[in-house]
Protein backbone atom coordinates (compact mmCIF):
# COMPACT_ATOMS: atom_id res chain seq x y z
CA UNK A 1 0.00 0.00 0.00
CA UNK A 2 1.29 3.44 -0.93
CA UNK A 3 -0.15 6.97 -0.60
CA UNK A 4 0.74 9.82 -2.96
CA UNK A 5 -0.41 13.36 -3.74
CA UNK A 6 -1.67 14.26 -7.20
CA UNK A 7 -1.82 18.00 -7.97
CA UNK A 8 -3.89 19.56 -10.75
CA UNK A 9 -3.60 23.31 -11.42
CA UNK A 10 -6.67 24.35 -13.39
CA UNK A 11 -7.68 27.72 -14.77
CA UNK A 12 -9.33 28.96 -11.58
CA UNK A 13 -8.24 26.58 -8.82
CA UNK A 14 -5.82 23.88 -7.77
CA UNK A 15 -6.91 20.46 -6.57
CA UNK A 16 -4.73 18.15 -4.49
CA UNK A 17 -5.85 14.54 -4.14
CA UNK A 18 -4.40 11.97 -1.78
CA UNK A 19 -4.66 8.55 -3.38
CA UNK A 20 -4.01 5.11 -1.96
CA UNK A 21 -2.64 2.46 -4.33
CA UNK A 22 -5.17 -0.07 -3.03
CA UNK A 23 -8.15 2.03 -1.86
CA UNK A 24 -8.12 4.82 -4.43
CA UNK A 25 -8.84 8.47 -3.64
CA UNK A 26 -8.81 9.14 0.10
CA UNK A 27 -9.56 12.84 0.07
CA UNK A 28 -9.06 16.08 -1.83
CA UNK A 29 -8.58 19.75 -1.16
CA UNK A 30 -9.06 22.72 -3.46
CA UNK A 31 -8.12 26.39 -3.32
CA UNK A 32 -8.87 29.18 -5.78
CA UNK A 33 -6.79 31.98 -7.28
CA UNK A 34 -7.61 35.05 -9.33
CA UNK A 35 -7.71 35.14 -13.12
CA UNK A 36 -6.81 38.65 -14.21
CA UNK A 37 -8.74 39.86 -17.25
CA UNK A 38 -8.89 43.33 -18.85
CA UNK A 39 -12.03 45.14 -19.98
CA UNK A 40 -9.91 46.92 -22.56
CA UNK A 41 -8.33 43.78 -24.01
CA UNK A 42 -10.33 40.54 -24.34
CA UNK A 43 -7.12 38.66 -25.20
CA UNK A 44 -5.55 39.43 -21.80
CA UNK A 45 -5.38 36.63 -19.18
CA UNK A 46 -2.72 36.42 -16.46
CA UNK A 47 -2.16 34.84 -13.05
CA UNK A 48 0.25 35.26 -10.17
CA UNK A 49 2.83 32.59 -9.35
CA UNK A 50 2.64 33.57 -5.68
CA UNK A 51 -1.13 33.08 -5.72
CA UNK A 52 -0.68 29.62 -7.25
CA UNK A 53 1.79 28.48 -4.62
CA UNK A 54 -0.26 29.89 -1.74
CA UNK A 55 -3.27 28.00 -3.06
CA UNK A 56 -1.21 24.81 -3.43
CA UNK A 57 -0.22 24.94 0.25
CA UNK A 58 -3.81 25.53 1.35
CA UNK A 59 -5.21 22.76 -0.86
CA UNK A 60 -2.60 20.24 0.29
CA UNK A 61 -3.37 20.81 3.95
CA UNK A 62 -7.11 20.56 3.25
CA UNK A 63 -6.53 17.24 1.47
CA UNK A 64 -4.56 15.86 4.40
CA UNK A 65 -7.40 16.75 6.76
CA UNK A 66 -10.10 15.27 4.53
CA UNK A 67 -8.11 12.09 3.92
CA UNK A 68 -7.26 11.71 7.59
CA UNK A 69 -3.65 10.77 6.94
CA UNK A 70 -0.44 12.34 8.29
CA UNK A 71 1.74 14.24 5.82
CA UNK A 72 4.60 11.89 6.57
CA UNK A 73 2.69 9.04 4.94
CA UNK A 74 2.76 10.67 1.49
CA UNK A 75 5.47 9.02 -0.60
CA UNK A 76 5.52 11.25 -3.72
CA UNK A 77 3.88 14.33 -5.21
CA UNK A 78 3.26 15.05 -8.91
CA UNK A 79 2.07 18.27 -10.56
CA UNK A 80 0.16 19.07 -13.72
CA UNK A 81 -0.85 22.56 -14.82
CA UNK A 82 -2.54 24.49 -17.60
CA UNK A 83 -0.46 25.15 -20.69
CA UNK A 84 0.93 26.97 -22.42
CA UNK A 85 1.12 29.15 -19.30
CA UNK A 86 4.42 30.99 -19.53
CA UNK A 87 6.50 32.94 -17.05
CA UNK A 88 9.85 34.75 -17.54
CA UNK A 89 12.23 34.41 -14.56
CA UNK A 90 15.55 35.81 -13.40
CA UNK A 91 18.80 34.01 -12.58
CA UNK A 92 17.37 32.76 -9.27
CA UNK A 93 14.13 31.56 -10.91
CA UNK A 94 12.19 34.45 -9.40
CA UNK A 95 9.26 35.64 -11.53
CA UNK A 96 9.74 38.81 -13.54
CA UNK A 97 6.03 39.03 -14.30
CA UNK A 98 2.76 37.16 -14.01
CA UNK A 99 2.02 34.06 -16.07
CA UNK A 100 0.72 34.53 -19.59
CA UNK A 101 -2.10 32.06 -19.01
CA UNK A 102 -3.01 29.42 -21.60
CA UNK A 103 -6.05 31.50 -22.65
CA UNK A 104 -4.07 34.72 -23.11
CA UNK A 105 -4.19 35.48 -26.85
CA UNK A 106 -2.35 38.80 -26.97
CA UNK A 107 0.45 37.20 -28.98
CA UNK A 108 -1.63 36.56 -32.10
CA UNK A 109 0.54 38.82 -34.25
CA UNK A 110 3.70 37.12 -32.97
CA UNK A 111 2.20 33.70 -33.68
CA UNK A 112 1.35 34.72 -37.25
CA UNK A 113 4.92 35.96 -37.73
CA UNK A 114 6.34 32.66 -36.45
CA UNK A 115 4.11 30.72 -38.84
CA UNK A 116 5.03 32.97 -41.78
CA UNK A 117 8.76 32.69 -41.06
CA UNK A 118 8.60 28.93 -40.53
CA UNK A 119 6.86 28.41 -43.86
CA UNK A 120 9.23 30.71 -45.69
CA UNK A 121 12.24 28.84 -44.30
CA UNK A 122 10.66 25.37 -44.62
CA UNK A 123 11.05 24.70 -40.90
CA UNK A 124 10.15 21.04 -40.44
CA UNK A 125 9.15 21.54 -36.81
CA UNK A 126 6.08 23.57 -37.80
CA UNK A 127 4.59 20.47 -39.43
CA UNK A 128 4.70 18.67 -36.08
CA UNK A 129 2.34 21.25 -34.59
CA UNK A 130 -0.18 21.17 -37.42
CA UNK A 131 1.44 23.66 -39.80
CA UNK A 132 0.32 26.77 -37.89
CA UNK A 133 1.79 28.28 -34.72
CA UNK A 134 -0.72 29.44 -32.10
CA UNK A 135 -0.99 32.54 -29.96
CA UNK A 136 -1.57 30.17 -27.03
CA UNK A 137 1.98 28.79 -27.25
CA UNK A 138 5.33 29.57 -25.72
CA UNK A 139 7.47 31.26 -28.38
CA UNK A 140 4.69 33.67 -29.33
CA UNK A 141 4.01 34.62 -25.72
CA UNK A 142 7.69 35.07 -24.95
CA UNK A 143 8.18 37.33 -27.97
CA UNK A 144 5.14 39.39 -26.99
CA UNK A 145 6.58 39.81 -23.49
CA UNK A 146 10.01 40.79 -24.82
CA UNK A 147 8.47 43.37 -27.13
CA UNK A 148 6.37 44.95 -24.39
CA UNK A 149 8.76 44.80 -21.42
CA UNK A 150 12.04 46.38 -22.57
CA UNK A 151 13.01 47.39 -19.02
CA UNK A 152 12.89 43.74 -17.82
CA UNK A 153 14.61 42.01 -20.75
CA UNK A 154 18.14 42.19 -19.34
CA UNK A 155 17.05 40.40 -16.15
CA UNK A 156 15.44 37.44 -17.94
CA UNK A 157 17.58 34.35 -17.43
CA UNK A 158 15.05 31.93 -18.91
CA UNK A 159 11.34 31.35 -19.38
CA UNK A 160 9.35 28.46 -17.90
CA UNK A 161 6.10 26.65 -18.40
CA UNK A 162 3.94 26.58 -15.28
CA UNK A 163 4.38 22.82 -14.76
CA UNK A 164 8.18 23.19 -14.86
CA UNK A 165 8.19 26.28 -12.66
CA UNK A 166 6.10 24.55 -10.00
CA UNK A 167 8.29 21.44 -9.98
CA UNK A 168 11.51 23.49 -9.84
CA UNK A 169 10.26 25.58 -6.93
CA UNK A 170 9.08 22.55 -4.91
CA UNK A 171 12.44 20.87 -5.52
CA UNK A 172 14.32 23.96 -4.36
CA UNK A 173 16.04 24.36 -7.74
CA UNK A 174 17.37 27.89 -8.25
CA UNK A 175 19.69 27.35 -11.22
CA UNK A 176 18.07 27.87 -14.64
CA UNK A 177 20.42 25.30 -16.16
CA UNK A 178 19.12 22.63 -13.76
CA UNK A 179 15.36 23.12 -14.10
CA UNK A 180 13.17 20.22 -15.19
CA UNK A 181 11.71 20.66 -18.67
CA UNK A 182 8.59 18.72 -19.54
CA UNK A 183 8.75 17.11 -22.97
CA UNK A 184 4.97 17.33 -22.92
CA UNK A 185 5.10 21.13 -22.51
CA UNK A 186 8.11 21.86 -24.68
CA UNK A 187 7.09 19.46 -27.44
CA UNK A 188 3.51 20.67 -27.82
CA UNK A 189 4.06 24.39 -27.26
CA UNK A 190 7.72 25.23 -28.06
CA UNK A 191 8.39 23.05 -31.16
CA UNK A 192 10.92 20.96 -29.23
CA UNK A 193 11.56 17.70 -31.08
CA UNK A 194 14.31 15.25 -30.19
CA UNK A 195 14.45 13.91 -33.76
CA UNK A 196 15.00 17.45 -35.11
CA UNK A 197 17.72 18.42 -32.66
CA UNK A 198 15.57 19.84 -29.89
CA UNK A 199 14.33 23.44 -30.11
CA UNK A 200 14.10 25.34 -33.42
CA UNK A 201 17.53 26.50 -34.62
CA UNK A 202 19.05 29.82 -33.62
CA UNK A 203 19.01 31.28 -37.14
CA UNK A 204 15.27 30.68 -37.42
CA UNK A 205 14.51 32.34 -34.10
CA UNK A 206 16.66 35.36 -34.93
CA UNK A 207 14.91 35.62 -38.30
CA UNK A 208 11.52 35.77 -36.54
CA UNK A 209 12.73 38.71 -34.42
CA UNK A 210 16.21 39.71 -33.20
CA UNK A 211 14.76 39.81 -29.70
CA UNK A 212 14.75 36.00 -29.77
CA UNK A 213 18.45 35.81 -30.62
CA UNK A 214 20.28 33.93 -27.88
CA UNK A 215 17.13 32.76 -26.11
CA UNK A 216 17.51 29.18 -27.31
CA UNK A 217 20.72 28.78 -25.30
CA UNK A 218 18.85 29.93 -22.19
CA UNK A 219 16.23 27.19 -22.45
CA UNK A 220 18.45 24.48 -21.05
CA UNK A 221 17.61 22.06 -18.29
CA UNK A 222 16.64 18.43 -17.92
CA UNK A 223 14.20 17.60 -20.75
CA UNK A 224 12.31 14.47 -19.74
CA UNK A 225 9.08 12.50 -19.90
CA UNK A 226 6.85 12.19 -16.85
CA UNK A 227 8.25 8.84 -15.74
CA UNK A 228 11.53 10.61 -14.87
CA UNK A 229 12.26 12.26 -11.53
CA UNK A 230 12.61 16.05 -11.54
CA UNK A 231 13.94 16.17 -7.97
CA UNK A 232 12.80 15.78 -4.39
CA UNK A 233 10.66 17.94 -2.13
CA UNK A 234 12.72 20.70 -0.51
CA UNK A 235 12.52 21.05 3.30
CA UNK A 236 11.03 24.55 3.22
CA UNK A 237 8.26 23.48 0.91
CA UNK A 238 7.71 20.23 2.80
CA UNK A 239 7.00 22.28 5.90
CA UNK A 240 4.69 24.64 4.04
CA UNK A 241 2.70 21.79 2.47
CA UNK A 242 2.65 19.63 5.57
CA UNK A 243 4.54 16.78 3.89
CA UNK A 244 7.89 15.16 4.62
CA UNK A 245 10.99 16.39 2.78
CA UNK A 246 12.82 14.30 0.23
CA UNK A 247 9.86 12.59 -1.44
CA UNK A 248 10.28 12.29 -5.23
CA UNK A 249 8.64 14.67 -7.70
CA UNK A 250 8.37 13.48 -11.32
CA UNK A 251 8.71 15.80 -14.30
CA UNK A 252 5.39 17.57 -14.72
CA UNK A 253 3.00 17.86 -17.66
CA UNK A 254 -0.21 19.56 -18.77
CA UNK A 255 -3.49 18.93 -17.01
CA UNK A 256 -5.39 17.59 -20.01
CA UNK A 257 -2.60 15.14 -20.89
CA UNK A 258 -2.57 13.63 -17.42
CA UNK A 259 -6.38 13.80 -17.21
CA UNK A 260 -6.40 11.56 -20.28
CA UNK A 261 -4.25 9.04 -18.42
CA UNK A 262 -6.57 9.29 -15.40
CA UNK A 263 -9.53 8.66 -17.71
CA UNK A 264 -7.95 5.37 -18.78
CA UNK A 265 -6.72 6.44 -22.21
CA UNK A 266 -4.95 3.70 -24.20
CA UNK A 267 -3.63 3.58 -27.75
CA UNK A 268 -6.56 4.06 -30.13
CA UNK A 269 -8.61 6.08 -27.64
CA UNK A 270 -9.53 9.75 -27.84
CA UNK A 271 -10.28 11.61 -24.62
CA UNK A 272 -12.22 14.87 -24.79
CA UNK A 273 -11.19 16.70 -21.64
CA UNK A 274 -14.17 19.06 -21.50
CA UNK A 275 -13.85 22.01 -19.13
CA UNK A 276 -13.47 25.74 -19.67
CA UNK A 277 -11.97 24.69 -23.00
CA UNK A 278 -11.70 21.23 -24.56
CA UNK A 279 -8.44 19.38 -24.99
CA UNK A 280 -8.71 16.37 -27.29
CA UNK A 281 -6.04 13.82 -26.45
CA UNK A 282 -5.06 10.69 -28.36
CA UNK A 283 -2.31 8.11 -28.00
CA UNK A 284 -0.76 6.34 -30.97
CA UNK A 285 1.97 3.76 -31.33
CA UNK A 286 3.83 5.83 -33.90
CA UNK A 287 4.19 9.53 -34.84
CA UNK A 288 1.52 10.67 -37.29
CA UNK A 289 1.51 14.28 -38.54
CA UNK A 290 -1.94 15.87 -38.78
CA UNK A 291 -2.43 19.26 -40.50
CA UNK A 292 -4.11 21.76 -38.19
CA UNK A 293 -3.71 19.60 -35.09
CA UNK A 294 -1.84 21.27 -32.26
CA UNK A 295 0.94 18.80 -31.69
CA UNK A 296 2.32 15.33 -32.24
CA UNK A 297 4.90 14.59 -29.54
CA UNK A 298 6.48 11.24 -28.65
CA UNK A 299 6.34 10.75 -24.88
CA UNK A 300 3.96 13.63 -24.13
CA UNK A 301 0.90 11.82 -22.74
CA UNK A 302 2.22 8.31 -22.26
CA UNK A 303 6.01 8.21 -21.80
CA UNK A 304 6.41 5.35 -24.27
CA UNK A 305 3.90 6.34 -26.96
CA UNK A 306 3.14 9.35 -29.16
CA UNK A 307 0.70 11.92 -27.86
CA UNK A 308 -1.60 13.86 -30.18
CA UNK A 309 -3.26 17.05 -28.93
CA UNK A 310 -6.09 19.08 -30.42
CA UNK A 311 -8.95 21.05 -28.95
CA UNK A 312 -11.45 23.90 -28.71
CA UNK A 313 -10.33 27.24 -27.27
CA UNK A 314 -13.61 27.61 -25.36
CA UNK A 315 -16.33 25.20 -24.24
CA UNK A 316 -17.48 25.71 -20.66
CA UNK A 317 -16.47 29.36 -21.02
CA UNK A 318 -19.05 29.67 -23.82
CA UNK A 319 -21.77 28.05 -21.73
CA UNK A 320 -20.96 30.32 -18.78
CA UNK A 321 -20.94 33.44 -20.97
CA UNK A 322 -24.36 32.64 -22.43
CA UNK A 323 -25.79 32.13 -18.93
CA UNK A 324 -24.06 35.23 -17.56
CA UNK A 325 -25.57 37.41 -20.27
CA UNK A 326 -28.96 35.95 -19.32
CA UNK A 327 -28.38 36.85 -15.67
CA UNK A 328 -27.85 33.33 -14.33
CA UNK A 329 -25.50 30.39 -14.20
CA UNK A 330 -24.90 27.59 -16.67
CA UNK A 331 -26.34 25.10 -14.17
CA UNK A 332 -29.55 27.12 -13.87
CA UNK A 333 -29.90 27.60 -17.62
CA UNK A 334 -29.29 23.88 -18.21
CA UNK A 335 -32.42 22.85 -16.31
CA UNK A 336 -34.80 21.44 -18.91
CA UNK A 337 -32.28 20.96 -21.71
CA UNK A 338 -32.98 17.23 -21.57
CA UNK A 339 -36.34 18.01 -23.21
CA UNK A 340 -34.74 19.53 -26.31
CA UNK A 341 -34.77 17.52 -29.53
CA UNK A 342 -31.77 17.41 -31.82
CA UNK A 343 -31.74 20.46 -34.11
CA UNK A 344 -35.04 21.85 -32.84
CA UNK A 345 -33.74 25.36 -32.12
CA UNK A 346 -32.96 26.09 -35.76
CA UNK A 347 -29.68 27.63 -34.58
CA UNK A 348 -26.23 26.67 -35.74
CA UNK A 349 -23.56 28.03 -33.41
CA UNK A 350 -19.83 28.13 -34.09
CA UNK A 351 -17.60 27.64 -31.02
CA UNK A 352 -15.15 30.43 -31.89
CA UNK A 353 -15.80 32.80 -28.96
CA UNK A 354 -12.13 32.49 -27.97
CA UNK A 355 -10.79 31.82 -31.46
CA UNK A 356 -10.14 28.47 -33.14
CA UNK A 357 -7.44 26.19 -31.73
CA UNK A 358 -7.99 23.27 -34.13
CA UNK A 359 -8.08 22.74 -37.10
CA UNK A 360 -8.03 26.29 -38.48
CA UNK A 361 -5.69 27.55 -35.73
CA UNK A 362 -7.06 31.06 -36.12
CA UNK A 363 -7.25 33.30 -33.02
CA UNK A 364 -8.94 36.08 -35.01
CA UNK A 365 -12.27 34.23 -35.23
CA UNK A 366 -15.23 35.07 -32.99
CA UNK A 367 -18.44 33.32 -31.98
CA UNK A 368 -21.23 33.11 -34.55
CA UNK A 369 -24.82 31.89 -34.29
CA UNK A 370 -27.01 31.58 -37.39
CA UNK A 371 -30.75 31.15 -37.61
CA UNK A 372 -31.92 33.64 -34.98
CA UNK A 373 -35.68 34.26 -34.69
CA UNK A 374 -37.49 36.74 -32.44
CA UNK A 375 -38.69 33.91 -30.18
CA UNK A 376 -35.28 32.39 -29.42
CA UNK A 377 -34.15 32.26 -25.79
CA UNK A 378 -30.83 32.05 -23.98
CA UNK A 379 -31.59 28.38 -23.27
CA UNK A 380 -32.00 27.78 -27.01
CA UNK A 381 -28.55 29.29 -27.54
CA UNK A 382 -27.06 27.13 -24.80
CA UNK A 383 -28.38 23.96 -26.41
CA UNK A 384 -27.11 25.11 -29.80
CA UNK A 385 -23.71 25.85 -28.24
CA UNK A 386 -23.51 22.29 -26.90
CA UNK A 387 -24.37 21.01 -30.38
CA UNK A 388 -21.78 23.37 -31.87
CA UNK A 389 -18.96 22.17 -29.64
CA UNK A 390 -19.88 18.59 -30.55
CA UNK A 391 -19.83 19.42 -34.28
CA UNK A 392 -16.45 21.14 -33.89
CA UNK A 393 -15.13 18.09 -32.05
CA UNK A 394 -16.32 15.88 -34.90
CA UNK A 395 -14.45 18.06 -37.41
CA UNK A 396 -11.29 17.49 -35.39
CA UNK A 397 -11.76 13.75 -34.96
CA UNK A 398 -12.39 13.33 -38.68
CA UNK A 399 -9.20 15.25 -39.46
CA UNK A 400 -7.26 12.99 -37.11
CA UNK A 401 -8.71 9.82 -38.63
CA UNK A 402 -8.00 11.07 -42.17
CA UNK A 403 -4.32 11.25 -41.26
CA UNK A 404 -3.91 7.90 -39.56
CA UNK A 405 -4.83 8.54 -35.91
CA UNK A 406 -7.23 5.76 -34.85
CA UNK A 407 -10.42 6.76 -33.03
CA UNK A 408 -11.71 3.45 -31.68
CA UNK A 409 -13.17 4.70 -28.39
CA UNK A 410 -14.30 8.23 -27.42
CA UNK A 411 -14.09 9.14 -23.74
CA UNK A 412 -15.59 12.35 -22.36
CA UNK A 413 -13.36 13.34 -19.44
CA UNK A 414 -12.97 16.62 -17.58
CA UNK A 415 -15.37 18.28 -15.19
CA UNK A 416 -18.36 19.09 -17.40
CA UNK A 417 -19.23 15.53 -18.54
CA UNK A 418 -19.48 14.49 -14.88
CA UNK A 419 -22.45 16.82 -14.36
CA UNK A 420 -23.99 17.42 -17.79
CA UNK A 421 -25.77 14.37 -19.15
CA UNK A 422 -27.23 16.38 -22.03
CA UNK A 423 -23.76 17.20 -23.36
CA UNK A 424 -22.75 13.55 -23.32
CA UNK A 425 -25.89 12.48 -25.17
CA UNK A 426 -25.51 15.22 -27.78
CA UNK A 427 -21.90 14.18 -28.35
CA UNK A 428 -22.91 10.53 -28.80
CA UNK A 429 -25.59 11.55 -31.29
CA UNK A 430 -23.33 13.90 -33.24
CA UNK A 431 -20.48 11.37 -33.40
CA UNK A 432 -22.81 8.47 -34.10
CA UNK A 433 -20.72 6.45 -31.66
CA UNK A 434 -20.97 5.52 -27.97
CA UNK A 435 -19.45 8.03 -25.55
CA UNK A 436 -17.70 6.62 -22.49
CA UNK A 437 -17.86 8.73 -19.32
CA UNK A 438 -15.80 7.80 -16.24
CA UNK A 439 -18.13 6.94 -13.36
CA UNK A 440 -16.17 9.19 -11.02
CA UNK A 441 -14.14 12.38 -11.33
CA UNK A 442 -10.65 11.75 -12.72
CA UNK A 443 -9.22 15.25 -12.13
CA UNK A 444 -5.76 14.86 -10.50
CA UNK A 445 -5.93 11.06 -10.84
CA UNK A 446 -3.42 11.20 -13.70
CA UNK A 447 -1.08 13.19 -11.45
CA UNK A 448 -1.45 10.51 -8.80
CA UNK A 449 -0.58 7.80 -11.33
CA UNK A 450 2.73 9.50 -12.17
CA UNK A 451 3.37 10.07 -8.47
CA UNK A 452 2.90 6.33 -7.93
CA UNK A 453 5.42 5.60 -10.68
CA UNK A 454 7.87 7.96 -8.97
CA UNK A 455 7.31 6.18 -5.65
CA UNK A 456 7.77 2.76 -7.24
CA UNK A 457 4.28 1.57 -6.32
CA UNK A 458 3.49 0.53 -9.91
CA UNK A 459 5.80 -0.53 -12.72
CA UNK A 460 3.87 0.85 -15.69
CA UNK A 461 1.19 3.39 -16.52
CA UNK A 462 -1.14 0.58 -17.57
CA UNK A 463 -0.68 -1.28 -14.28
CA UNK A 464 -1.61 1.87 -12.37
CA UNK A 465 -4.60 2.54 -14.66
CA UNK A 466 -5.92 -0.98 -14.12
CA UNK A 467 -5.79 -0.48 -10.37
CA UNK A 468 -7.09 3.09 -10.14
CA UNK A 469 -9.12 4.26 -13.14
CA UNK A 470 -12.91 4.14 -12.75
CA UNK A 471 -15.26 2.15 -14.94
CA UNK A 472 -17.30 3.90 -17.63
CA UNK A 473 -20.92 4.80 -18.12
CA UNK A 474 -21.69 4.15 -21.80
CA UNK A 475 -23.90 6.71 -23.56
CA UNK A 476 -25.35 5.13 -26.70
CA UNK A 477 -26.34 7.23 -29.73
CA UNK A 478 -30.07 7.66 -30.38
CA UNK A 479 -30.91 6.75 -33.99
CA UNK A 480 -33.51 9.50 -34.56
CA UNK A 481 -31.17 12.20 -33.25
CA UNK A 482 -28.25 10.76 -35.20
CA UNK A 483 -30.30 11.17 -38.40
CA UNK A 484 -30.97 14.83 -37.61
CA UNK A 485 -27.31 15.53 -36.91
CA UNK A 486 -26.29 13.76 -40.09
CA UNK A 487 -28.32 16.45 -41.88
CA UNK A 488 -27.01 19.32 -39.77
CA UNK A 489 -23.33 18.38 -39.66
CA UNK A 490 -22.60 19.03 -43.36
CA UNK A 491 -24.02 22.55 -42.90
CA UNK A 492 -21.81 23.14 -39.88
CA UNK A 493 -18.77 21.79 -41.67
CA UNK A 494 -19.33 24.03 -44.69
CA UNK A 495 -19.73 27.08 -42.47
CA UNK A 496 -16.70 26.11 -40.42
CA UNK A 497 -14.35 26.19 -43.39
CA UNK A 498 -16.15 28.89 -45.40
CA UNK A 499 -16.34 31.44 -42.59
CA UNK A 500 -13.16 30.42 -40.82
CA UNK A 501 -10.67 30.78 -43.66
CA UNK A 502 -9.72 33.85 -45.65
CA UNK A 503 -10.61 33.65 -49.32
CA UNK A 504 -13.39 31.08 -48.84
CA UNK A 505 -16.29 31.18 -51.29
CA UNK A 506 -19.15 32.67 -49.25
CA UNK A 507 -21.48 32.19 -52.23
CA UNK A 508 -21.49 28.47 -51.48
CA UNK A 509 -23.33 28.86 -48.17
CA UNK A 510 -26.47 30.66 -49.33
CA UNK A 511 -28.71 27.67 -48.69
CA UNK A 512 -27.63 27.15 -45.06
CA UNK A 513 -30.29 29.31 -43.36
CA UNK A 514 -33.23 27.84 -45.33
CA UNK A 515 -31.98 24.34 -44.62
CA UNK A 516 -31.63 25.16 -40.92
CA UNK A 517 -35.30 26.15 -40.83
CA UNK A 518 -36.41 22.97 -42.61
CA UNK A 519 -34.44 20.76 -40.20
CA UNK A 520 -35.75 22.65 -37.16
CA UNK A 521 -39.33 22.28 -38.34
CA UNK A 522 -38.95 18.54 -38.79
CA UNK A 523 -37.25 18.23 -35.39
CA UNK A 524 -40.15 20.02 -33.70
CA UNK A 525 -42.62 17.71 -35.43
CA UNK A 526 -44.42 20.65 -36.99
CA UNK A 527 -44.37 21.77 -40.59
CA UNK A 528 -43.25 19.48 -43.34
CA UNK A 529 -39.97 20.15 -45.06
CA UNK A 530 -41.81 21.51 -48.06
CA UNK A 531 -43.98 23.93 -46.09
CA UNK A 532 -41.02 25.09 -43.98
CA UNK A 533 -39.19 26.06 -47.13
CA UNK A 534 -41.91 28.51 -48.17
Amino acid sequence: MSIVAGVDFGTLSVRVSLVDSARGRLGSGTAEYALRRSKDDPDYATQSHADHMTALAAATRKALVEAGVPGGAVEAIAIDTTGSSVIPVDARIEPLDDYYLWCDHRAWEEAALITETARARNLEAIQWCGGVYSSEWGWAKLLHWLRHNPSKRARMATVLEHCDMAAAVLCGIADPAAVPRSICAMGHKWMWNAALGGLPPEDFLAAVDPLLAGVRARLGGAYATSNRIAGTLAPAWAERLGLRPGVPIPTGAFDAHWDAIGAGCRAGDVVNVVGTSTCIMAITDRPTLVPGVCGVVPGSIHPEKTGVEAGLSATGDIFDAIARRAGGTAAQLSAGLENYAAGQTGLLRMSWDNGDRTVLVNPELSGIALGWRLTHTAQDELFAAIEGTAFHTRVILERMEEHGVPVRRIVNGGGIPQKNAVLNQVYANVMGKPILVPKSDVTSLGSAIFAFLAAGAFRTVEEAQDALCPEYTVIAPQPAAVAVYEALYPLYRRLYFALGQRGSAAAEIGDVLPELRRIAARARGGQSAGKAAN
